[in-house]
């Protein structure tokens, strides 16, 4: 009886050691997934780019997501943000965590640069001024271009509603403005003279948008404006949306659009995001990158893109804002500052 009672008593024992036992390999098992999932799953990235490249990012994101997948094995999650250039500019500055930042002009990104979020020289971190694509600023007109617009003097002309977004909110506004300018200079103008047709261009203009998606609704959607001016890309994908009820005009001469793009340094540096975000934008110089972008009507790097989507970009003279302007802060300093030409010129039409 004591030999059947000393068993019995161990019974219990040996039944909670293994229960101990199981439980322990299972959160070794558990603790081993979950550094597993880990080390498998980057923090998820966000861009903040400028408003009408929606479309672009839609078939880029996967595309990344699938290489980068087969290149490491990680997970990785792509947040988008969009809005007007300058207003983007002004939110990661205001705080919003972005990764990157894919803007319409270098001006944007020295803002961002100038409160030390992002490495003073950001333009020599990627080839080509740190811009993968470019574009250029052409118009849109109504079906056979009734008020028969031919170029940038066109705009200022009596009786033509102009639609441009607002230069102070806007690259896309900001690019027309210069463009319009340095067309004069380019066909031999003086600085009165560009002023003047400035000055005339925004009279014509009945409302000023936010950013340049604002512009094409208020165009295409509310039906106001004769023209609207924006981005090559823009306004070859409201063509391919509505068919034959626009036309696309190409002035003589226009502006050097480039599309830099950045690291946001202490951003990456906090979440732990540099090594997946400076990926990200150098696949936008990749083979596939650049076939995307030409495919949206993004100018490309690339010889092999250009070459293969020639068709889709009409030869047209473009100048530089370092060539007329000086560069863009000398630009933003005469033009877009408070106070500045920009100002004067808008407010005497009221």
């Amino acid at each position: 009886m004591k030999t059947n009672a000393k068993v019995l008593s161990l019974t219990p024992v040996k039944t909670t050691q293994r229960r101990l036992f199981v439980s322990a390999l299972a959160g070794i098992a558990i603790a081993y997934i979950g550094m597993q999932a880990n080390a498998h799953a980057a923090e998820p990235l966000l861009n903040a780019s400028y408003d009408v490249t929606r479309e672009l990012f839609k078939e880029v994101n996967p595309a990344f997501v699938a290489d980068w997948k087969k290149k490491t094995g990680e997970s990785i999650t792509i947040n988008q943000s969009h809005g007007g250039s300058s207003k983007q500019a002004r939110s990661v500055i205001d705080g919003l965590n972005a990764s990157v930042v894919t803007m319409n002009q270098a001006n944007d990104i020295d803002a961002i640069a100038d409160k030390g979020l992002i490495s003073p020289n950001w333009d020599k971190a990627f080839p080509n001024n740190a811009a993968p694509f470019y574009s250029t600023m052409v118009f849109l007109v109504r079906k056979d271009n009734p008020k028969h617009v031919a170029n940038w003097d066109d705009l200022g002309k009596p009786g033509i509603q102009v639609i441009v977004p607002n230069p102070k909110t806007s690259g896309n506004g900001r690019y027309t403005y210069l463009a319009a300018w340095g067309s004069v200079i380019k066909n031999g103008g003086t600085e009165a003279q560009a002023r003047d047709l400035v000055g005339r261009l925004f009279k014509n203009v009945p409302v000023l948008d936010a950013g340049g998606r604002g512009a094409t609704t208020t165009f295409t959607q509310r039906q106001i404006g004769d023209v609207l001016v924006t981005f090559e890309n823009e306004v070859q994908l409201v063509r391919q949306e509505f068919g034959d009820n626009y036309d696309i005009v190409y002035p003589k001469f226009s502006i050097l659009a480039e599309s830099p793009v950045a690291v946001v340094d202490k951003v990456v540096d906090k979440i732990g995001t540099r090594k997946v975000a400076t990926a990200y934008l150098q696949f936008l110089y990749s083979d596939v990158g650049q076939d995307i972008a030409a495919k949206h009507f993004f100018r490309p790097r690339s010889d092999a893109a250009a070459k293969k989507y020639a068709s889709n970009f009409k030869s047209v003279s473009l100048f530089t804002i370092d060539e007329v302007f000086g560069g863009w802060k000398q630009a933003q300093k005469k033009h877009f500052d408070d106070g500045a030409e920009f100002d004067k010129i808008y407010q005497s039409k009221k």
